[in-house]
């Protein structure tokens, strides 16, 4: 155990390293002209590393021995060096674990050729965090986007939903949406909650969005399975479309996530329509790109 001393100590590092970073070192707006403290606030470190601020606040003032995955939070938000890091786990009297970084997902190539195949199904294929690994041209016309120019670090399916508005004009329900989206994701959290990936989405998502941390902070829990959706599409109008996860064993962390509607059905000729006008829309850029 830490003796008082040692906490007191661990509280003025923190306060001094906090003083250090500013909001644009951490990926967050500076939008105050003048602020009051030096470098980041206690609630902005608190969020960032997915923790409470009266926590925060306690560890400050010395009053309470943070877990591991706390100091683990804490070194990634303020950016300590290793030697800062071994500092700050010999002063709260724990070992020095270093969290793995876990390897970036390869897109399972049977996935792939399955959601290539099909020609008027919006098909993407999502990984552990909902990260966005692949998608066929009929996701893109659904979603209206073009992911390849998104960066492949915002390439996040909960990070769209919160960060794009066009994504909530999309969704009919996009509130409930948007909740089933973090519960799924507060799912996944629960098998490696001190990964350091997922720290980042979380934090930066609590920050920039106060439904994202209050439904974060509500700890509500949901499977990935099937459902209906509602899309108020702005070129092939209302679609109501069945979606379902398909899971390989290779990889149950990914998942190709299909959007279909009933054939016969107005929803089933909305996708028709849309498949159409998005091949019309990529030859017409292929012509330009020629011409």
């Amino acid at each position: 155990m830490a003796s008082s001393a040692h906490l007191n100590e661990l509280g003025e590092f923190l306060k001094a390293r906090r003083a250090e970073l500013g909001p644009r070192a951490v990926g967050l707006p500076d939008t105050d002209g003048r602020r009051r403290v030096a470098g980041l606030r206690r609630e902005e470190v608190a969020v960032l590393a997915a923790i409470s601020t009266d926590y925060y606040t306690r560890l400050e003032q010395g009053r309470i021995t943070p877990s591991a995955s706390v100091l683990s939070a804490l070194v990634r938000v303020l950016q300590l060096s290793d030697d800062q890091r071994d500092y700050l786990f010999e002063l709260a009297g724990r070992e020095v674990g270093r969290p793995r970084r876990r390897a970036s997902q390869k897109v399972l190539p049977q996935l792939r050729t399955v959601m290539n195949e099909l020609s008027v199904t919006p098909g993407m294929i999502l990984g552990r965090y909902l990260d966005i690994l692949a998608w066929n041209p009929m996701a893109a016309a659904l979603f209206g986007t073009d992911f390849t120019k998104v960066p492949e670090r915002q390439r996040n399916y909960i990070r769209q939903l919160f960060t794009d508005p066009a994504m909530k004009s999309l969704y009919a329900d996009w509130e409930n949406s948007a909740r089933n989206a973090v519960a799924v994701l507060r799912r996944r959290a629960a098998a490696r909650p001190d990964d350091p990936g997922l720290a980042v989405l979380v934090g930066e998502l609590s920050v920039q969005d106060d439904q994202f941390r209050q439904w974060w902070g509500g700890r509500q829990v949901a499977p990935r399975t099937g459902g209906i959706k509602v899309f108020n599409h702005p070129v092939a109008g209302e679609l109501t479309l069945d979606w379902d996860a398909l899971t390989c064993e290779a990889d149950p962390d990914q998942q190709l996530i299909i959007w279909i509607a009933e054939p016969g059905s107005r929803s089933h000729e909305g996708l028709r329509f849309l498949s159409s006008w998005a091949g019309a829309r990529q030859e017409r850029s292929a012509s330009d790109t020629i011409n």
